[in-house]
């Protein structure tokens, strides 16, 4: 989830540092975020904003599917960040998110005792789909040994919460305008993965908050996919539409063929 919330000078976005000891992207910058509970597709979930159709049509995927990748994102922006899109009513949104009693539930939503619909339940809520916007779709190349398919949203900060770092996989939080996170990035001072650094350069022309949301309807989701080809002697890896992270392997297979 991409978080925004408007600053002196433009949109301001919410990123996390991994702990370097993560296997996967170790003292990256990255966004909250995380993996699909299976029970967020098969329960019913409090729901307001465009419908479970609507989703399934912009996302490319089956209701259920889109149901539990839309809770996903909700759900892992409660976990890692506090901050939670979700109100007593279709126009409302829930304010102060702190508190024991919400801890409580958040931490039982981290350890999975608590599906996200017996949540909503609990408290009283609906999701408010209308809150936040599909941006675009990586997938892990082939050739990685871990791989993930990964959506990534677009919400702005619902007025009178407050982000935190509730998180056990970062050690740092930070409010930063994409242009100067792109900078630091650039110069080498701050770690990225491709598609974090690509977002956050699409972020770049937007003046507020409510501008970019506006904009994530009309955003193309066709997969970006790495592809690997041999020139001569190098692998060529290239991102589609992101000239910017093409690399050449140089190809050390002892049949001179390229391995996958």
């Amino acid at each position: 989830m991409m978080l925004l919330k408007d600053g002196e000078s433009g949109p301001l976005v919410h990123m996390l540092r991994r702990r370097a000891s993560m296997a996967f992207a170790g003292g990256a910058y990255a966004y909250p975020g995380g993996g699909v509970d299976p029970r967020d597709d098969e329960r019913h979930v409090g729901w307001a904003g465009p419908t479970r159709a609507w989703w399934a049509k912009r996302l490319g995927v089956e209701e259920t599917t889109a149901q539990a990748i839309v809770c996903a994102a909700v759900r892992e922006t409660y976990e890692e960040a506090g901050v939670l899109l979700a109100g007593p009513a279709a126009d409302s949104v829930v304010g102060d998110t702190t508190g024991e009693d919400w801890e409580a539930d958040r931490a039982a939503l981290v350890g999975r005792e608590l599906s996200f619909a017996e949540f909503l339940d609990r408290r009283g809520l609906v999701l408010r789909s209308d809150l936040l916007g599909a941006w675009t779709r990586w997938i892990t190349p082939e050739f990685e040994p871990r791989r993930y398919d990964t959506w990534f949203f677009v919400a702005a900060l619902p007025e009178g919460q407050r982000t935190r770092n509730a998180s056990t996989e970062a050690d740092r939080t930070v409010w930063i305008r994409p242009r100067e996170a792109a900078v630091s990035y650039d110069e080498g001072d701050l770690l990225m993965m491709p598609p974090t650094i690509a977002t956050l350069r699409q972020l770049i022309p937007y003046a507020t908050a409510a501008e970019a949301l506006a904009a994530a309807p009309e955003r193309d989701l066709t997969p970006v996919l790495a592809r690997a080809r041999l020139e001569g002697d190098e692998i060529v890896l290239s991102w589609p539409g992101h000239d910017e992270f093409t690399k050449h392997v140089p190809n050390d297979s002892p049949t001179g063929g390229a391995s996958a």
